[in-house]
């Protein structure tokens, strides 16, 4: 029934100000809608919707990812703008805090402002 439609993903922040310089300075998505309920970035034809709460408990997963060709590339041009990646006890990370997954994948995690987790992954090519 929704295979057919696009899909809306969703974040919350506590610090809009923050989470705004963020997802349009840092990574460089478009901002289309400041409103008082939320942030809205266009995420490369994908609607990210930053809601704005007043209180917020990061989930201890994934928030949110992107599919990058070149993770060094982008791990490097991230950190470049201060980004810290996070490194995970029993993941065997190389130097730029990147995991190579038991399929071939190469991911990266990293939060925002509020401490939601976003990642980085480059798929192996089939």
């Amino acid at each position: 029934m929704l295979g057919n439609h696009d899909i809306v993903a969703f974040v919350a922040t506590s610090q809009p100000a923050s989470a705004k310089d963020f997802y349009e300075r840092t990574l460089g998505l478009k901002l289309v809608e400041d409103s008082p309920a939320a942030l809205v970035f266009d995420a490369n034809g994908t609607t990210l919707r930053v809601q704005k709460v007043e209180k917020l408990q990061p989930a201890p997963f994934t928030a949110v990812g992107w599919h990058v060709p070149d993770i060094r590339a982008a791990v490097q041009g991230l950190a470049a703008k201060g980004v810290r990646f996070e490194r995970y006890e029993g993941l065997s990370q190389d130097d730029l805090g990147i995991w190579t997954t038991p399929s071939g994948a190469h991911v990266a995690w990293f939060k925002d402002p509020c401490g939601n987790i976003l990642s980085l992954t480059q798929f192996p090519r089939t």
